[in-house]
């Protein structure tokens, strides 16, 4: 069949029809049309031969339905014997569930089902055979054991339920068969037959689980000392396998109970020397807590410490170079060190040993990066950094603090690579001590030796915070002399010359720089110094930097914002610069603000003329692109949208016309869809073709396409005005 005749018919009468149906009377018409569901006639049976002939048409069926699903569907015995009980006839259920058990010996539910049948019919003898047999059949099977159990002790008959379980053990269950058996013994008050349970519980499972529970019942009853021995046979009988970080801390907290904390805590420090990974931080964990109770915390740190460095020292014996774990170690000294200070200040008598740090940070730092990349370093000079940090900071030793600098500033290969934040931090050191001459000595040797920008920005800002302008003019020299294309150097000197009060400076600082032959922001340049001309007030520079700056560039944005500058006040411009408040600024744009003509001071400046000169700026950018930029489509688009948004605040404000924002619109093009073949990057044709919206301004001449398609609209239009007029 084709595809064709797959499709639906199309609708051709789309108009609604005279008569409307709801969805309520389309449900209550279904509902009326639903044919009642067949019952069955009631049967009443009137004499013995009627119920004789009814049974057997009903084992029949039954019968029938064993032949044919009777292998895989269990619920067709279940319902014949469970209807056989029904009928009072339980030898013939008895035949039903031995048949059944012929099929599948394996199926729990059977002998379930069956032993039940029995229990309810209270044939006690009956039921115990059938639950002798399934045990013995199925002695995996916990289920059937407790069962068994249940039945036996429903009875009164706790020997037999003793037994059943002996020989349950037999077959070594898991935990909770053994703990079944233990509380069956408690439950009749048999504490002796419970421990003797219990020895055959640990012999049979001998785990940390298993000791603990022993260990638990011996307290409950009384007898502290036979639960130490639980604890102490655990610990000789399990193997290194079986023995875990749980059984320690349980046997601590007994000793802990019995107010034995010393032994607690030898058992604590035993487990924390014994164990490795998650054990050694359960033991850890415990042991601290134990601590904390008993208010001795140095010793739990020590223990700690000694544990934590210990494993680090274990992993930069297998990688010297592990940064990572050359980190974690000195933390750990310093931690200590910082333990040790906070208790000689709370009144302790401690006494505080740099030694071990110290000695941390100085085989870090002798763990040089072999090869001289940069980025094998960046790693590795952290550690000087917080070397000399913790000197300054919590040795409190300037000199060695000095030293660790000066050693670090000879062990990095300058030629190479150079890291800037050390020779910073150097300098900001000595600064701290008030030794300038040092600290510009070190920006100094920095700057000749291997000169960064971030440098350059930091000696400055260091010599600003003094108050030295004329150094910082030195260094934006230097700066300059070493990246003259950097933009964001020029744009900080000058707003340093503005922040002086030197305008003309400034202003020099910003023509050399968009003088430039190549810098990596221009456009921030020329942006930062026309915000600079339109926060000192003078729209007639910032209007002369705008058309500079399109003999340089047409682009849109640039065109954009001179428009807007144009059609702003100064004064709201400025305090746009300056991030001041929304509400604020509303306020301002409210108020019909006058400003003098520059050119002429006897001439003020109000917003019509300001949207006259802004007016006539979108005109010129709008000629510029559609001429200079013809491609440039997306472009004009965006120049008319911002020119049309103009024209209706300009409107609405009072001071446009509906004249002008007519003229605009009838610049905008219709975006209209064509296609084009799709090339790749290389120019090949690879025979499709892709769709893409383009514009057609109303000074293009029309495509053959678009001359259709307006001839089409035209013929439509004619059409619906005769229809309306007949």
């Amino acid at each position: 069949m084709s595809s064709h005749q797959n499709k639906p018919m199309p609708v051709k009468n789309k108009a609604p029809a005279a008569t409307q149906i709801t969805v309520e009377q389309i449900m209550r018409e279904a509902q009326t049309l639903v044919q009642p569901a067949f019952k069955p006639p009631e049967l009443k049976l009137t004499d013995p031969e009627e119920l004789a002939e009814y049974r057997q048409s009903k084992r029949k069926e039954f019968e029938d339905n064993i032949r044919r699903v009777g292998r895989w569907n269990n619920g067709v015995w279940v319902k014949y014997a469970e209807w056989e009980v029904t009928q009072n006839d339980y030898r013939r259920a008895r035949s039903v569930w031995e048949r059944a058990l012929e099929v599948d010996a394996r199926n729990v539910n059977f002998w379930v089902k069956y032993a039940e049948m029995e229990m309810k019919g209270r044939f006690v003898n009956h039921a115990r055979n059938v639950w002798d047999r399934a045990v013995t059949m199925l002695p995996r099977v916990d289920q059937l054991w407790q069962k068994y159990i249940h039945m036996e002790e429903l009875l009164g008959n706790v020997a037999g339920a003793r037994q059943v379980y002996q020989r349950w053990m037999q077959w070594e269950p898991d935990h909770h068969g053994w703990n079944a058996y233990i509380k069956m013994e408690l439950r009749y008050g048999e504490v002796a037959n419970a421990r003797a349970v219990f020895e055959q519980y640990i012999r049979c499972i001998p785990t940390v689980k298993s000791y603990v529970r022993y260990a638990k019942f011996e307290v409950k009853n009384g007898n502290p000392n036979m639960a130490r021995r639980v604890y102490e046979r655990a610990l000789e009988e399990l193997s290194e396998d079986d023995l875990r970080a749980e059984l320690y801390v349980k046997f601590a907290e007994f000793e802990e109970m019995l107010g034995e904390g010393e032994r607690a805590a030898a058992i604590y420090k035993f487990a924390m020397d014994t164990f490795e990974g998650e054990d050694a931080a359960l033991a850890q964990r415990q042991y601290l807590a134990f601590q904390k109770q008993r208010g001795d915390r140095d010793g739990i740190e020590d223990a700690i410490f000694a544990k934590r460095r210990e494993e680090y020292e274990q992993g930069l014996r297998a990688d010297p170079r592990n940064y990572d774990l050359w980190f974690d170690l000195t933390r750990l000294e310093e931690e200590a060190v910082r333990a040790a200070v906070e208790g000689g200040k709370h009144g302790k008598d401690t006494v505080v040993d740099y030694s071990k740090a110290r000695n941390a940070y100085e085989m870090a730092v002798a763990a040089v990066p072999p090869v001289a990349e940069k980025r094998f370093w960046q790693r590795y000079v952290y550690l000087w950094i917080k070397y000399a940090l913790f000197e300054e900071l919590v040795a409190l030793d300037v000199e060695r603090t000095r030293e660790v600098y000066r050693t670090c500033l000879k062990l990095i290969p300058h030629a190479s690579f150079t890291f800037a934040k050390v020779w910073v931090l150097a300098a900001q050191f000595e600064v701290r001590q008030r030794r300038l001459h040092a600290a510009r000595k070190i920006f100094g040797m920095a700057i000749g030796m291997c000169p960064k920008n971030k440098l350059f920005r930091s000696y400055i800002e260091m010599e600003l915070s003094l108050g030295n302008v004329d150094r910082c003019r030195t260094l934006y020299e230097k700066f300059l002399e070493f990246n003259p294309v950097s933009a964001a150097a020029w744009g900080q000197w000058a707003e340093l010359e503005t922040a002086l009060g030197e305008t003309e400076r400034a202003r020099a600082l910003y023509e050399i720089a968009i003088s430039q032959e190549e810098l990596d922001m221009p456009e921030a340049m020329w942006k930062a110094y026309i915000d600079h001309e339109i926060a000192e007030g003078s729209r007639v520079n910032a209007r002369g930097l705008y058309e500079r700056l399109l003999e340089k560039t047409q682009h849109v944005k640039v065109w954009m914002s001179y428009a807007k500058m144009e059609s702003t006040p100064l004064k709201i411009l400025a305090a746009e610069q300056e991030a001041e408040d929304p509400a604020t600024l509303a306020e301002m744009r409210m108020e019909d603000i006058v400003e003098l003509d520059e050119s002429n001071p006897d001439k003020t400046i109000r917003q019509t003329d300001r949207d006259a000169m802004a007016r006539g700026v979108y005109s010129r950018g709008f000629t510029s692109l559609r001429k200079l930029q013809a491609d440039a489509k997306e472009e004009a688009v965006m120049l008319l949208e911002a020119w049309r948004k103009f024209e209706k605040e300009s409107l609405r404000g009072g001071h446009g016309s509906q004249e002008a924002l007519d003229d605009v619109e009838k610049k905008l093009p219709k975006k209209v869809k064509r296609k084009r073949p799709i090339l790749l990057d290389d120019g090949t044709d690879t025979g499709g073709m892709e769709e893409y919206y383009d514009y057609v301004f109303p000074d293009e001449k029309s495509a053959p396409n678009l001359k259709i398609l307006e001839a089409a609209h035209r013929w439509k239009k004619q059409k619906l005005e005769a229809s309306t007029s007949h």
